[in-house]
């Protein structure tokens, strides 16, 4: 029987890259030590670290490093989606292997497919593991609620749900809404935007970006003790930077490691993105900077 007890804020991590391209595993390890410090409840290894964009021997050395850093202490959630059912397999029993928690996997998307060649795709990879699933429902490639109750009846590793197609918060209400009785747990995503709203609507947990994981588990711990109106004052006071990390993949990426470098958790050169990535401007880091400083997060 698959854990289904995982909840809380899991965010997901950054990787620091130097102008080389190279990750640099000494503030990947930084950050595990420094996220754990922050009281997250698990760790993510998934697109907003951009694991697309690394070969099979460099998504090895991330998850061994996260995992060995992380001796057990929370769970941890790995990528492994690939275009190919055989793919995604392969990847899905490495992740496994190497010592993830669960896997998170969105569904085929290059080469749109009918519903029921991807709920054969995900039950298919839940077959070839004994771990736990994540489907991540995105809106380029979307797990519609009806179709994430199919998976979960599929196999029973299929048995959580990041839901990220915006609208979220009807998104959320909506798959919990169908997924009575079918044991599928609700994460929510995109940047923990809505994370209280989800909370509302079923979510258990949210997957925000690795920038604010001491926010999210404010937010998190006050809905938990009944006090939404401190959670979402949280969410308010914090509402302009989130906003910021919420632009697209490539961008965002380096906005999450410049603010990490400026949090104290990357050092100075680990802040780039993997090619192709569209970098700010001085500019947008100025005002970025002044946010950050108006929020009292430099340095901590």
């Amino acid at each position: 029987m698959p854990y289904r007890s995982m909840n809380g804020v899991y965010p997901i991590l950054s990787a620091p890259i130097n102008e080389k391209g190279q990750l640099v595993i000494d503030d990947l390890e930084n950050q595990v030590e420094w996220m754990i410090e922050k009281g997250v409840h698990g760790l993510g290894i998934a697109v907003a670290t951009e694991i697309y964009k690394f070969n099979e021997e460099e998504r090895d050395l991330i998850l061994k490093t996260v995992v060995g850093v992380n001796n057990g202490r929370v769970k941890v959630v790995m990528n492994t989606g690939g275009e190919g059912t055989d793919h995604a397999i392969a990847l899905s029993k490495r992740a496994e292997e190497l010592g993830a928690d669960a896997l998170m996997i969105r569904p085929t998307s290059f080469i749109p497919m009918p519903a029921s060649e991807n709920i054969e795709y995900f039950g298919r990879i839940a077959e070839s593991v004994s771990i736990p699933i994540f489907l991540q429902d995105q809106g380029t490639a979307q797990v519609p609620p009806a179709m994430a109750v199919a998976c979960a009846n599929r196999h029973e590793n299929l048995c959580y749900i990041k839901v990220e197609t915006p609208p979220t918060v009807p998104r959320m209400g909506e798959t919990q809404k169908l997924s009575e009785g079918t044991g599928l747990v609700l994460f929510g995503g995109a940047g923990g935007a809505f994370a209280v709203e989800e909370f509302k609507r079923g979510s258990v947990g949210t997957m925000p970006g690795s920038t604010l994981p001491d926010m999210f588990v404010r937010v998190w711990d006050a809905f938990q003790e009944g006090d939404e109106e401190a959670a979402n004052a949280e969410m308010r006071k914090h509402s302009p930077l989130i906003s910021i990390l919420a632009q697209g993949q490539g961008f965002a990426n380096w906005i999450y490691k410049h603010i990490m470098v400026r949090r104290g958790v990357f050092s100075p050169g680990s802040d780039f993105a993997r090619h192709p990535a569209l970098k700010p401007d001085d500019e947008h880091y100025r005002e970025i900077d002044s946010l950050l400083e108006s929020l009292d997060l430099v340095g901590k």
